[in-house]
């Protein structure tokens, strides 16, 4: 039988029972399915890594701050205007791709401390902070150490006055 829109319609067979009114939904048979994490793509941005990882750097006993000298004079001034915040994915950068990633950080370490073992420490926390949050593979954590901060060097200078 055809409908007017030339569509062909199937009769029903007489011993099946009819829906009547409402509509027979039909249920999916049992069988395997596949895994939520099939159904469907994720994808994370850059900026997502570089944050974690630009966090996890700084949660590090011996780290001072992260950037170069120009990154971290930028980020200063940006500091200082109205509305604007502190970046925590400075010094950081970032190649992501579907299941891997590759991080690049610059940081300044406090005087004193063994610059080797503040980079495994940092090293360490970087991977499994990303890895733990993302669930992509850190391939590798570059760390190239910019600068030593000294203790004297948050001290305020002292202002000398022309006229006593």
């Amino acid at each position: 039988m055809t409908d007017p829109n030339g569509s062909t319609l199937q009769k029903s067979d007489p011993d099946e029972p009819s829906p009547g009114a409402g509509t027979m939904l039909q249920t999916a048979r049992p069988g395997p399915q596949e895994p939520p994490e099939t159904r469907g793509r994720t994808t994370i941005a850059d900026g997502v890594v570089e944050k974690i990882a630009g966090i996890a750097a700084r949660e590090v006993p011996g780290i001072h701050a992260l950037g170069g000298g120009f990154t971290r004079t930028m980020g200063a001034v940006r500091d200082r205007v109205p509305g604007g915040h502190t970046s925590a994915g400075r010094g950081v950068k970032v190649e992501v791709g579907e299941k891997q990633t590759a991080i690049d950080l610059q940081v300044v370490v406090e005087y004193g401390v063994s610059i080797g073992e503040v980079a495994a420490e940092v090293r360490e926390n970087v991977i499994a902070a990303v890895e733990r949050m993302t669930g992509l593979e850190v391939v590798e954590v570059n760390i190239a150490v910019n600068d030593v901060h000294l203790p004297d060097e948050d001290a305020p200078q002292p202002s000398e006055d022309r006229v006593h």
